[in-house]
């Protein structure tokens, strides 16, 4: 299994390279480090904003996916599309998805950094998102994933749990 994540982790540091170097030509936002990683990739704001206005590949957001605790039913939920279509952009060469569903395969990855950062597993992260928060409304988080102003309270909670304060 960490095998598996090491080589998904190359993929994605490559895949990140390929976006950057697409953000450079098309957008010419210049970036000094030419091997950012993933991880590095989603902490760099102006970046991201830069990417979201190019748009996100579909391999780079399969290779996302594949890192998410979020199924296809899921991703076609937050992404406000049929899960058909999205797997017809599967197949569609060189598919780039409009900014709007950009931001948020990008807010997603980072909710997801950050929850495998905060929990121990992936399974612990996932048991978290679907089990109703009291502080969060007694909703569970995964259902305020689907708007910004959701996904900032899904992350400010992971912050709390991340510091050792439970409300």
């Amino acid at each position: 299994m960490e095998a598996i994540k090491f080589k998904s982790g190359e993929a994605i540091d490559k895949a990140v390279r390929v976006l950057v170097n697409r953000v450079e030509q098309e957008r010419g936002y210049k970036l000094l480090n030419k091997n950012i990683t993933y991880d590095e990739f989603l902490k760099n704001r102006m970046l991201i904003i830069h990417a979201i206005r190019e748009g996100i590949s579909y391999d780079f957001f399969n290779l996302i996916k594949e890192i998410t605790p979020f199924n296809e039913e899921d991703w076609a939920s937050f992404l406000g599309i049929s899960t058909k279509s999205l797997q017809r952009n599967k197949i569609k060469e060189d598919f780039i998805f409009k900014p709007l569903q950009s931001e948020k395969i990008l807010e997603l990855a980072e909710v997801t950094s950050l929850g495998n950062t905060v929990f121990d597993t992936e399974a612990q992260f996932y048991l978290w998102l679907n089990t109703p928060s009291f502080a969060l409304g007694n909703l569970q988080p995964i259902e305020l994933l689907k708007d910004s102003y959701g996904k900032e309270m899904v992350i400010n909670e992971l912050n709390k749990i991340d510091q050792g304060i439970f409300v």
